[in-house]
């Protein structure tokens, strides 16, 4: 599946997941909505039936009241018309599951039509004792059932109220529960998608991440941990990937070698130069005005640059071909520190800058090194330190052990070196920005082949800088290398720095 197609599956799976609880919600309210309705309908109308009822009985009461009170034919008259509207109201109720209560109520209102239309008549025949006896003994108790009636019929519509409430109110929490138990749900799915979908991206992107970084330090051996098989965009990336480290790769060894053999067929040219310039200088060849020889040293001095870019290329290529071997033996370590304090202390009191060679506590009187290439890389970072700091300044060796290691530290108060230039100062012929700060200019080689001793050496080189501050570079080496290829002897002498 390609990476669009997974972003789209993913997005419409979490889209129909939070789809779910809106529906199940929707559904709640629409069941809800319903069950209002019917409380609406039914116990609210039978409730102002119910009310109308009882404004009826009790006008039917009164009525039968002030006819006996006031002797007033009229009211019965108004019992008659009552009682019909009872007879209206009760017929309603019977639509409303109240039929067992209307029942009840038309029994009472059926004896109260005839007898009122009895008392009706002996009321206009004068006789009010007869009349009064009929109410007293038949209307009034039929009124009093037919209240009865009413009561209990208000007792019944509040119980089936309350029960319609109760269950609108259990149809609201079931479906509160069931929302928010499917919004849980939703939202653990469309996490789960969601991770799902940042590991299958993220994981590929930081594996070619990696890739790339190795491949920008030179490593073209790297292998990233992605099937160029694989049938999505990041399977492509894998075999651009794969291809052009091959490509890389042999791009570099073909410069390695190109380097190499060029250097290498540069060396015999230029000793012929050289050993020409050397007879010239001596006079083998005739005499030499003074122009002429002022000229021959400048071709020498030229020629010796020349000599020494072969020899660094060469050093370069041997040490990336794993070919740099290393001849270590025994060597006085406070004797190298001593010559390297001699060797660098002209150029300190010609440049005016202060030197200084301090010893930490618990150095070992011997090292197993290859003496000359040790001295090739201090000389070239002190080197470094003198061209780059100006007159007033300070250079610092330092040196002490750790454990079965010995640290070395060249300091010092020059331009320093721009943080974002620090990673590539050990590469082939790069040159910071702080070349103009120099008293020469440089290769770009030296610290590479410094980097590939030390390494050879089993060590390790590190630097620090501040622009504007100074640069300090680290060197971390075992007391004894031992490199296998023969074993070390034991020489009290080293070579002095060039």
């Amino acid at each position: 599946m390609t990476l669009r197609s997974r972003f789209a599956l993913s997005l419409l799976t979490i889209a129909v997941a939070l789809q779910v609880p809106l529906a199940l919600a929707f559904m709640a309210v629409q069941s809800v909505r319903v069950q209002l309705t019917e409380l609406r309908s039914s116990e609210f109308t039978a409730s102002l039936t119910l009310g109308q009822l009882r404004e009826g009985i009790t006008a039917l009461k009164l009525a039968e009241t002030r006819m006996f009170a006031l002797r007033d034919t009229t009211s019965l008259q108004v019992m008659q018309v009552s009682t019909e509207r009872l007879t209206q109201y009760i017929n309603q109720l019977e639509t409303r599951d109240l039929a067992n209560v209307a029942d009840t109520l038309r029994l009472a209102v059926g004896d109260i039509n005839p007898i009122v239309q009895r008392e009706y008549e002996l009321a206009v025949a004068g006789l009010w004792d007869e009349a009064d006896s009929i109410s007293v003994h038949i209307v009034t108790p039929a009124i009093e059932r037919a209240l009865r009636g009413v009561q209990s019929a208000e007792r019944l519509l509040w119980n089936s109220t309350r029960d319609r409430v109760d269950d609108a109110e259990h149809t609201i929490q079931q479906a509160l529960f069931v929302s928010v138990v499917a919004l849980a749900a939703a939202l653990i799915l469309a996490i789960y998608v969601a991770v799902r979908l940042t590991r299958s991206v993220q994981q590929p992107v930081a594996e070619l991440e990696r890739g790339m970084a190795a491949v920008a330090d030179g490593d073209f051996s790297q292998q990233i941990e992605l099937a160029p098989t694989r049938p999505d965009e990041f399977g492509r990336l894998a075999s651009s990937f794969d291809s052009m480290a091959r490509q890389l790769a042999e791009l570099d060894k073909l410069k390695a070698e190109f380097v190499s053999i060029a250097s290498h067929e540069l060396k015999t040219p230029l000793n012929v130069i050289i050993g020409y310039l050397e007879l010239l200088s001596e006079g083998v060849y005739g005499p030499l005005t003074d122009k002429q020889r002022e000229v021959l040293r400048v071709v020498q001095a030229q020629s010796q640059t020349v000599t020494r870019l072969a020899k660094q290329l060469l050093d370069v290529s041997r040490f990336e071909a794993g070919g740099g071997k290393l001849e270590p033996r025994h060597i006085s370590l406070a004797r190298l520190l001593d010559d390297l304090e001699k060797a660098f202390h002209v150029l300190a009191v010609q440049r005016g800058v202060r030197f200084l060679v301090t010893h930490g506590d618990r150095l070992p009187d011997e090292v197993v090194w290859d003496a000359d290439r040790v001295n090739e890389v201090l000389g070239n970072l002190l080197s470094n330190a003198f061209k780059f700091t100006e007159r007033g300044g300070e250079v610092e060796l330092r040196v002490e052990r750790d454990d079965g290691n010995i640290l070395f530290e060249v300091r010092d108060t020059g331009a320093g070196i721009p943080a974002e230039q620090l990673p590539r100062v050990f590469d082939k012929f790069y040159q910071a920005d702080n070349q103009r700060y120099a008293s020469r200019a440089g290769t770009g080689l030296g610290l590479a082949i410094a980097k590939g001793i030390v390494e050879q050496h089993g060590g390790t080189i590190t630097v620090e800088s501040t622009r504007g501050v100074g640069t300090t570079f680290q060197i971390s080496m075992p007391i004894a290398v031992i490199t296998g290829r023969r074993t070390p002897m034991r020489e009290s002498t080293i070579a002095e720095v060039a």
